[in-house]
């Protein structure tokens, strides 16, 4: 039973657009594993992702510059994205046997930078799938 003084990390919900591109993604990343298993190429997987995602009616946008302001200026090679999904929730697509803690933090700067709420670090070169995808908030 949770206490009602503990607060949640992350006290606002999402929006039920975003929860629901999450889901989608979270299906579409077991379902490629299930059939394809680990040890392809990481743009194997960002392939069939993107179709499978594209299949279910969302936008997908693969492989995106977003550019980055520093000091007023502005960097277009600042920051690529695997995928974009609904330009509201970012991909970060991996196929490696060992995690690098690193990963998470690019997606945390992903989100930051971009303003988006939420990511996903997706590893399709772990064994069972379920170990190998983080969700990852902003804020």
């Amino acid at each position: 039973m949770k206490n009602q003084n503990q607060t949640s990390p992350y006290p606002e919900k999402l929006p039920e657009e975003i929860e629901v591109i999450g889901k989608c993604i979270v299906n579409a990343a077991f379902k490629i594993h299930n059939s394809l298993g680990p040890g392809l190429l990481e743009k194997v997987y960002e392939s069939c992702l993107e179709y499978e995602l594209r299949k279910v009616g969302l936008e997908v946008k693969r492989q995106i510059y977003v550019p980055i302001c520093y000091d007023n200026l502005i960097f277009d090679e600042g920051l690529r994205l695997d995928l974009l999904v609904g330009d509201k929730v970012i991909v970060e697509i991996k196929a490696q046997e060992k995690v690098n803690e690193l990963w998470k933090a690019q997606v945390i700067s992903h989100l930051k930078l971009t303003g988006l709420s939420l990511g996903y670090l997706i590893n399709f070169h772990s064994s069972l799938m379920k170990y190998g995808i983080k969700r990852i908030r902003n804020g």
